[in-house]
């Protein structure tokens, strides 16, 4: 049951003007970036039926793309053409983060306003533009004087309608690296931290609603020509955007960003360095919520400082390797590659967390199956359910061909309902974790690999290449390289998959500290 006494209200709070500011600076410049290029575009088509057609169609066709992998898409091509001026011109740019939020959430904009303010345009009475050609107006002075004022109440809709839905829409830019209330809402399902999730909902939500009426009201006052009452709104909009923006400004940059993954034990992980940094004196924030690949590539172009990875991921599918090494053989493999892009493998944790297939102990003991080999023959009755990449990852393939696994049905699932799922009997096999506390609470048991389709999963630190020599880094992390073992890290997993204030990753974060760091 959640609360109010529940004193993870006060951190959420605490997260606020962070979140939310960079959610309104987003929100903005998107907004912005979409009218400059909509409002012209549906000018310049108000008498060409061709190119408004082709306007209305593309920007339909935007719409229907999910706004998670729209925003996705934007990354990697970001980043390419970041590579390619670096390559022509000698200057690069951020891929990460707000650039790609802002192109993605602008073209998510588009469709109400061009829609609307030609509407708008088209709906001005012949008549009055025949008056306004009588008087003696060029066609351009009825276009500023005439038709645009007019069709301007129609145009404030459609801008209303734009700003809800790219409020709505950048709480998905978390993953690809953009503070936002997506923050609360990602942070809190990996966690189970429901607080955080209905936190970012209801202030996500009271956003939206309080831009859309101050557009509304904007709006009346210029239907109404009521200069006052759109003074006002205008007003009260500049106001939020200066009262939201301001902390941020004021903020100075911090010296260090660690980067974490989708999943608790990563939140718990950055959440650790960050604290080792500050007790060292440095300056430290996190960002979390990244996807796997997109947090190699942030790490690459330095647009985080340091995070953890692990050696198999990094094996199969950063580097594409397919073959399978000794545990020390394919660290040091691994470390050369990649030092080859100037990427620092500054030591392990001293846990491995590699996937596994994972089923409920008395279930599995009932069809007689102890390893990966002896659920090939049942596969074909059971299901399987994965994280939201498995399935597309090498391991999965791996594990196919190695064993010629072919389930009933597989789905995918946020990571912490993938446990309760398996245990619960809704699904028969997860692709589970092998550090996580979550298989001994739930009573399961991880099966054996015996032909090692699975590398080794060693959790790794790692360094962006313009930190290879930063030495006080390096002596602030060097207390935690090989002292976490995989009991330490189970109990903080299972810890963090609690549902109070004990379980934040901060808390995790401080126990785990207390325990290895002795």
């Amino acid at each position: 049951m959640i609360l109010l006494s529940d004193p993870r209200w006060g951190e959420a709070l605490a997260h606020l003007p962070d979140y939310l500011g960079n959610h309104v600076r987003v929100s903005v410049t998107a907004l912005a970036l979409g009218l400059a290029v909509s409002l012209p575009l549906a000018i310049l088509s108000r008498n060409r039926p061709v190119l408004r057609g082709a306007l209305l169609g593309l920007a339909g066709i935007v719409q229907t793309v999910p706004g998670l992998a729209l925003l996705a898409l934007f990354y990697p091509l970001l980043l390419a053409l970041a590579a390619i001026t670096l390559d022509w011109f000698g200057f690069a740019f951020s891929a990460f983060g707000f650039l790609p939020a802002v192109l993605a959430l602008a073209l998510y904009s588009m469709l109400p306003v061009l829609r609307n303010t030609i509407t708008g345009l088209e709906g001005v009475d012949a008549a009055i533009l025949e008056a306004a050609q009588g008087v003696g107006m060029t066609p351009r002075q009825s276009l500023v004087m005439v038709e645009l004022p007019l069709a301007l109440p129609v145009t404030m809709a459609g801008i209303r309608t734009a700003a809800v839905w790219v409020i709505g829409t950048a709480t998905l830019s978390t993953p690809i690296g953009q503070t936002s209330l997506g923050n609360y809402i990602f942070a809190g399902l990996q966690t189970q931290n429901w607080v955080f999730v209905l936190f970012g909902c209801i202030a996500a939500a009271a956003l939206a609603l309080l831009v859309d009426q101050l557009l509304a009201l904007i709006e009346s006052g210029l239907r109404n020509r009521s200069r006052l009452r759109a003074a006002f709104g205008a007003v009260g909009m500049a106001a939020l955007v200066a009262a939201t923006l301001a902390p941020n400004i004021a903020r100075p940059s911090s010296g260090y960003i660690v980067g974490a993954k989708t999943f608790a034990e990563q939140y718990v992980l950055s959440a650790l360095i960050t604290q080792r940094l500050r007790q060292a004196g440095l300056s430290a924030t996190t960002r979390e919520g990244l996807g796997s690949n997109v947090i190699f590539a942030a790490l690459a172009a330095g647009d985080i400082d340091v995070c953890v990875d692990y050696s198999g991921t990094l094996w199969a599918n950063q580097f594409q390797r397919t073959d399978i090494k000794p545990r020390e053989a394919l660290l040091a493999e691994l470390k050369t590659m990649l030092a080859k892009q100037d990427i620092t493998l500054l030591g392990e944790l001293g846990f491995e967390n590699a996937y596994a297939l994972v089923m409920p102990r008395q279930r599995a003991a009932e069809l007689g199956i102890k390893s990966a080999a002896d659920l090939a023959a049942r596969a074909p009755t059971l299901s399987i359910a994965g994280d939201y990449e498995f399935f597309s990852r090498p391991e999965w393939a791996a594990l196919q061909k190695a064993y010629g696994l072919a389930f009933r049905a597989q789905r995918t699932m946020q990571p912490d309902f993938m446990y309760a799922a398996v245990a619960s009997g809704e699904v028969d096999v997860i692709a589970g974790y092998t550090s996580d506390g979550l298989i001994a609470k739930y009573d399961l048991v991880a099966l054996q690999d015996p032909r090692r389709a699975i590398p080794p999963y060693d959790a790794i630190v790692l360094l962006a290449p313009k930190r290879a020599g930063d030495e006080r880094l390096k002596a602030a992390l060097q207390p935690l390289l090989g002292k976490i073992d995989i009991a330490a890290m189970r109990e903080a997993n299972l810890r963090a998959a609690g549902n109070d204030a004990a379980s934040s990753p901060d808390a995790v974060a401080r126990w785990l500290w207390e325990k290895v760091g002795k």
